[in-house]
């Protein structure tokens, strides 16, 4: 009987190292699981591109990345931000008249072609939703500041977003929130002008 007690206990003491053992290693398993998780999600905000990558990456965005090159600014877009980018799509910049925008991509023309494409930027990251709570917070106008200095005023219409540049041409974003590293860009289908 008493060599019974013993093994019981020894069994129970075994049974019971063998449990923590196992605790420990599925915690450890846990632990191991969530920095895997987390480096996997460092990797991947990671490897999203700036929003030059963002752009250069979509066909509706040559002429954009075209005159962004013309105008030095790859760098600056590929900073650290962030920056909100309302971004002309091609349709956007073939509105323009006829030979305007070869006219802009000219050498002499950069200073006038950066003033324009940094008059589409706003400092900041702004989704549409933060957008669209900043326009119904101010009475359905909101004016921001672009990176160039000038004015756009963001309303309603229709439910669209639409911008109201300083000449009073408008635009209307048409694919929000397409996210790059450094920024956030909703492309827009007309070029607004400082």
């Amino acid at each position: 009987m008493k060599m019974f007690k013993t093994i019981t206990t020894m069994s129970c003491a075994a049974l019971l190292m063998m449990g923590c053992g196992e605790s420990k290693k599925e915690m450890q398993n846990a632990n191991e699981t969530a920095l895997i998780t987390v480096d996997q999600s460092a990797t991947a905000i990671a490897e999203t591109p700036t929003i030059v990558g963002v752009a250069a990456g979509n066909d509706n965005f040559s002429t954009l990345v075209a005159a962004v090159k013309a105008a030095d600014l790859v760098e600056t877009l590929n900073g650290k931000g962030p920056f909100t980018v309302f971004a002309p799509t091609n349709d956007a910049f073939a509105k323009l008249p006829d030979g305007t925008v070869a006219t802009l991509l000219e050498p002499n023309n950069k200073s006038a072609l950066s003033g324009i494409l940094t008059y589409h930027v706003v400092a900041g990251s702004f989704n549409a939703a933060a957008v669209v709570d900043a326009i119904k917070a101010n009475n359905g106008v909101f004016e921001v500041t672009t990176v160039n200095g000038g004015k756009i005023k963001l309303s309603l219409v229709n439910g669209k977003v639409t911008l109201t540049d300083a000449k009073g041409g408008m635009a209307t974003v048409i694919m929000a929130d397409v996210p790059a590293s450094n920024g956030i860009i909703h492309a827009i289908d007309t070029v607004v002008m400082p």
